[in-house]
């Protein structure tokens, strides 16, 4: 069973830069997407951006695409989100998720990640 465990996160200033991981245990890590979202209070959780397991196609919600950047080391099982030019509005717990079993043909919504991190909070500053 996989299991994923983040770091990263804290306190930042706008325009600041921070990197988030998620490091994950059990089958093989490099045969699943894994993707980020974020979820700030009193709103649903949304997605950030997705990574394919070789690294090949990675796309970026339009809100963080240009600043936002998730990479992956499959050796490590662990992915990666960094984060630059942050801003106050970026303000929010972040998760990271595995697409393991789901077999839908999307990669935007939650129901479409069955494995999630447990969060770590990121605040931006103005």
């Amino acid at each position: 069973q996989v299991q994923l465990v983040q770091s990263g996160g804290g306190l930042v200033q706008a325009g600041g830069s921070l990197r988030l991981s998620c490091a994950a245990s059990g089958r093989t890590f490099g045969t699943y997407p894994m993707a980020w979202f974020r979820q700030a209070p009193g709103k649903e959780r949304e997605f950030v951006g997705v990574t394919t397991w070789s690294s090949i196609s990675t796309n970026y919600a339009d809100s963080v695409k240009g600043r936002f950047t998730i990479s992956r080391d499959n050796a490590k099982k662990t992915v990666y989100l960094q984060m630059s030019s942050l801003k106050p509005e970026d303000t929010a717990v972040y998760y990271c998720a595995a697409k393991i079993r789901v077999n839908s043909g999307t990669y935007v919504y939650t129901g479409d990640y069955d494995v999630w991190g447990q969060g770590t909070q990121v605040t931006v500053s103005a």
